[in-house]
């Protein structure tokens, strides 16, 4: 009696590490290459057309069985699923994707997270990353530096400025204890009140802001009126129109009644870097904490936050002790110990893109960058303010830009934005200021020309002429 046939065999998959990890890499990213270049040309623009359902349906079309019984092959697998994605994709590379605080990322840092995979160094202990642990204390002390001028400046890799914010908050509410109060900006990001509720702390308290940034008199009053230790959160760099809230004022309050400041600069951070720019952020250096974000004003792929520090001796209430990843006698015979530099336990390499960035462009290359990025938006603004068909809120801090058309109602303009994304044809944000809903361009594509520009303008002209 014949027996049956047992299940189908195919040979193992290769890996991507190792001695022969780039041979077997190389033709898969030939595929993927290729594959990402045919999706965008499919697309053809910043947004797929015909909304959410129609690429739910090209999505579902291309996936068919997401576990088929038999596999199709890496080739077969990354063409279709690559090309569904580019296809699918908000682009950040396209100059009319400006909606949000997500950034096209540079060529080569995506090739250095290309690296960071294939290796897949783990940071919860040096036996798993003995380089990259080191690449990851050199960078975050670099990078202190530049933002504290103090002798043991430090920083901690974040995925981005939501973990960084919680983190700044943990460390306040270890030194402070937990009836820590928070008082924050109404134009904080959302992420500090979530935090202060995450941690068990009082509601944070939530200060008007009446021209899109902290009022150093309310915030007077909120110190005076608040027994008890407390935490003052400042944002350099609004989500809404990229404002920095006046940080020499607001630090000079915190000196006067004795209250920890933290300052949210996911966005401005950078800024720091520029000649250029760098005022806008005076007093940054006297908080206690900062939130600097780099897959925004720094090119990076996702993630990419840091939490800053003026003393390393801040960050020690995050010490934490697991026997298998950093035994006692291990720690004193001279193992980095990595568990106390974050809430995660596995997490990533992302210091390593970080890194390559900055040596391959140097600190003149990123400034032009970070230069480059707010006059284009300046640009825009000057062409919105000429135009009798637009108005503008207020010429950019930062590279934000909000503007609407003249005569367009809020709910007009709600739809303008909802038909431009479904049609594929271009990605604005909105916010509201000054009791009306505004259109929102962030600028973030150093590539972006006048052309473009004007581009957007005359699209813009034409929808709101239907």
């Amino acid at each position: 009696m014949t027996a049956p046939p047992g299940p189908r065999r195919t040979g193992t998959p290769p890996l991507a590490g190792g001695a022969t990890g780039a041979e077997a890499l190389r033709p898969l990213l030939d595929t993927v290459l290729t594959a990402l270049h045919s999706g965008a040309k499919e697309r053809g623009g910043p947004l797929p057309a015909g909304g959410p359902d129609t690429v739910t349906a090209h999505v579902t079309a291309a996936l068919g069985d997401v576990l088929p019984d038999h596999g199709t092959g890496p080739h077969e697998a990354l063409r279709n699923l690559v090309h569904t994605l580019a296809a699918g994709a908000a682009d950040p590379a396209d100059p009319l994707c400006a909606a949000h605080l997500h950034c096209p990322p540079l060529a080569v840092a995506t090739a250095a997270d290309l690296a960071a995979a294939a290796l897949n160094p783990s940071l919860d202990s040096w036996d798993q990353a003995p380089a990259a642990s080191a690449i990851e204390a050199l960078l975050t002390r670099a990078l202190a530096a530049e933002f504290y001028d103090t002798p043991h400046a430090d920083a901690l890799v974040t995925t981005g400025g939501t973990e960084a914010n919680q983190l700044a908050l943990l460390l306040a509410r270890e030194r402070h204890g937990p009836s820590l109060t928070v008082l924050h900006g109404a134009n904080a990001h959302h992420s500090v009140p979530r935090a202060a509720w995450l941690l068990g702390l009082p509601p944070a308290i939530a200060l008007p802001t009446p021209t899109g940034t902290l009022d150093p008199a309310h915030l007077a009053e909120a110190l005076a009126a608040t027994p008890g230790p407390t935490l003052v959160t400042a944002t350099a760099g609004t989500t809404d129109a990229g404002l920095i809230d006046p940080l020499p004022r607001i630090a000079d309050l915190c000196d006067r009644y004795g209250a920890d400041l933290h300052i949210d600069a996911a966005y401005g951070g950078p800024l720091a870097l520029s000649p250029r720019h760098r005022d806008k952020l005076a007093g940054l250096g006297r908080a206690h904490s900062l939130t600097v974000d780099l897959h925004k004003l720094g090119w990076q792929p996702v993630a990419a936050g840091l939490l800053v520090v003026p003393d390393t001796t801040l960050l020690a209430p995050l010490a934490h002790q697991a026997d298998y990843l950093n035994a006692t006698d291990d720690t004193e015979a001279g193992l980095p110990d990595l568990l106390g530099r974050s809430l995660r336990t596995t997490r990533r390499p992302d210091a390593l893109k970080i890194a390559t960035t900055l040596r391959a462009l140097g600190r003149d290359g990123l400034v032009h960058l970070i230069d480059r990025t707010c006059e284009l938006a300046h640009q825009l603004a000057e062409r919105i303010d000429a135009h009798p068909g637009f108005e503008l809120h207020a010429p950019p801090t930062i590279s934000t830009v909000l503007f609407r058309p003249t005569h367009a109602t809020d709910e007009g303009l709600a739809t303008l934005r909802r038909t431009l994304l479904h049609e594929g044809r271009a990605v604005l944000g909105r916010t509201h200021a000054d009791g009306r809903l505004w259109l929102k361009a962030t600028l973030l594509n150093p590539h972006t020309t006048a052309r473009d520009l004007d581009t957007l303008i005359t699209l813009l002209e034409g929808s709101t002429r239907r």
